[in-house]
């Protein structure tokens, strides 16, 4: 049986490979605080299992990865993290190769979700995947398979030249890459500190009684707005459903559950779109494509956004509640 962990013990090993790659790169100005920082990483992947898995008789400490994870806050707080001078082709190359492959450059990524989906439909209950996984690891095997057809189409012969690639990137994005795991994990803690059943007794005062379309407002605005604040819609979600969501327009209001959940995970989404917090997706592709605004994809998206979340208040009004 294909285990999870077996997946996220190899994104470990990437990340160490590339720490060590960084550490013999005198480019970079930081280069041994930056493997530093992707080399701990790395380890806390296969440490963690241990931790978490572990049987009574030899479970590992769960300390060390507290201490690991500070660790990670010094050295990207303090900015320690940098990047080198990727060694790559010239521009005239890259045109001359993009010229030649034409639309081959794009089989190696619709591969990952062929892989995925087809893991997904047909593998979930062979035996062959970890019970409740098979997405998961079919995810994973995807992007497995996608490095080794883009080498083909490529016909790149060598598992450095990627493995630098992906370096260069890693190091341009920084330590934002963790932002939406860290944004998550914080959700989390707001709906265990209670956050969200103080955040819904303020709205019942405010509330006028029995009203579905200021509870709609309400709901799906507190999804974009925490979202905005938060930088994760799955950070939001825990704190606006106990508040509002599930005992207000659900158990209140009888409203449809899978809606109304659906919908208001949708409002949140479009908070995605006008937020520094979510930096993968808004200030990593203009550091990446060099924009002159660095928020500049957040002015750009702000009109979809309010036009989005409009929609979700509309649509859960008129069919999930």
């Amino acid at each position: 049986m294909i285990k999870v962990e077996w997946l996220y013990w190899l994104i470990g090993l990437v990340f160490v490979v590339m720490a060590v790659q960084m550490a013999r790169d005198a480019s970079n100005p930081k280069r041994w605080t930056s493997a530093a920082f992707w080399g701990l990483l790395g380890l806390t992947f296969p440490y963690g299992t241990g931790v978490v898995e572990g049987g009574a008789s030899w479970s590992l400490p769960a300390e060390p990865l507290g201490v690991a994870v500070l660790g990670l806050i010094v050295l990207a707080g303090f900015n320690f993290i940098g990047k080198g001078v990727p060694v790559t082709t010239t521009q005239e190359q890259r045109e001359v190769s993009a010229a030649r492959l034409g639309n081959k450059l794009f089989i190696p990524a619709v591969t990952i979700p062929i892989v995925a989906i087809i893991c997904a439909s047909f593998l979930d209950e062979s035996g062959l995947f970890e019970t409740g996984k098979a997405t998961l690891i079919g995810l994973g095997l995807g992007c497995i398979v996608a490095l080794i057809v883009g080498m083909l189409v490529t016909g790149e012969r060598k598992v450095s030249v990627p493995i630098h690639s992906g370096r260069s990137m890693l190091e341009a994005m920084g330590s934002a890459l963790l932002l939406p795991q860290l944004l998550s994990v914080l959700g989390s803690i707001f709906a265990v500190a209670g956050v969200g059943t103080q955040v819904g007794n303020i709205v019942n005062d405010v509330l006028p009684d029995n009203s579905k379309y200021f509870a709609v407002i309400a709901y799906c605005v507190g999804m974009f707005l925490f979202t905005v604040i938060m930088g994760n819609a799955f950070a939001a979600f825990p704190v606006m459903t106990a508040a509002i969501g599930w005992p207000v327009l659900i158990q209140q209001m009888h409203g449809n559950e899978a809606g109304v959940l659906a919908i208001g995970m949708l409002a949140g989404f479009a908070g995605t779109l006008c937020t520094p917090m979510a930096a993968n997706f808004n200030i990593v592709p203009a550091s990446l494509l060099e924009l002159k605004d660095q928020y500049g994809p957040i002015k750009a998206q702000l009109p979809t956004a309010l036009a989005l979340l409009v929609c979700n208040i509309v649509i859960m009004a008129v069919f999930a509640v």
